[in-house]
């Protein structure tokens, strides 16, 4: 092994929406430089597959999966809680499961499925997983967005889409609130050695927003062929961010080829951030603090 690939050996690395496109390759890339990885994933057959397939990959052992809906905020509660009887420390948690959905849907909690799955699921599991993320420290939090942010605006009198529901504004508005919750938890977590930084992984050709029945789904996978880039491609930047020295220490930052670039002018409205980070924690029912 060379030293950049023995980089995360010792260390413990948990992404969601493990089982395929770039949060597959993700963590077996995660794996490959000696992580322990825990895939996060819903379909346990997917999970089993996948720990299989990036442990022949890879040769690392240290590959586990543990099941959550994070659509569900009990399920949330649950994969936290068993995280933390199972292991004592996290160093990077990949916050990557999401999807687009082009008709209003509601979670088990009565949540528009878009908000919650996007953004109130990183929000929460971020949240429940802090004190050990803070006591493993430094560690590292990634929160996968989306350039479908630009150009996107927090509707604070419709954060759900009650009155009008369009999937793609919806889309772009959950990838703002993961930038906006991204640069307001890397200014609450100043100076505790945990890092927050969030990313533009590319037009990923994989089976996203494939789930809105077959003329999206035909829609997507033409588009998919003409401008898509690879999973592999996908993944380079989270884990250039999950692994490289020459982001320690780096927080509250916008990435996109491994480099830091400007989002969009209306992610660095910190009243707005504020607001949604206030609203997002009484959709969650949690008490939170400064830091």
């Amino acid at each position: 092994m060379t030293q950049q690939e023995q980089r995360l050996q010792g260390k413990i690395c948990m992404v969601t929406g493990a089982t395929g496109g770039i949060g597959e390759i993700t963590a077996r890339e995660l794996a490959r430089q000696g992580a322990q990885v825990i895939v996060v994933g819903r379909n346990r057959d997917k999970c089993v597959a996948t720990v299989n397939q990036v442990k022949q990959a890879t040769g690392n052992g240290q590959v586990e999966f543990m099941l959550a809906d994070l659509a569900s905020q009990s399920e949330i509660h649950q994969l936290a809680a068993a995280f933390k009887q199972q292991h004592k420390r996290l160093d990077v948690l990949i916050n990557n499961a999401g999807a687009l959905f082009m008709t209003r849907q509601e979670t088990v909690d009565g949540i528009e499925m878009t908000f919650a799955l996007n953004h109130l699921n990183y929000f929460l599991l971020t949240h429940l997983l802090l004190d050990v993320l803070k006591s493993s420290a430094p560690a590292r939090i990634i929160n996968v967005a989306s350039d479908a942010h630009q150009g996107s605006a927090i509707d604070f009198d419709d954060l759900q889409g009650r009155k009008k529901y369009r999937g793609f504004t919806a889309y772009g508005r959950s990838k703002l609130a993961n930038i906006l919750f991204t640069y307001e938890l890397a200014r609450r977590l100043a100076d505790t050695g945990v890092t927050a930084n969030t990313l533009h992984p590319g037009f990923v050709a994989s089976n996203f927003a494939t789930n809105n029945g077959w003329f999206y789904d035909k829609i997507f996978r033409q588009l998919a062929k003409l401008i898509a880039i690879s999973p592999e491609a996908g993944a380079r930047t989270p884990v250039y961010l999950a692994s490289s020295p020459a982001v320690a220490g780096v927080t509250g930052k916008y990435f996109v080829k491994q480099k830091a670039i400007p989002s969009s002018p209306a992610s660095y409205d910190e009243a707005a951030a504020k607001r949604l980070w206030q609203a997002s924690a009484a959709l969650t029912r949690l008490v939170t603090t400064e830091a």
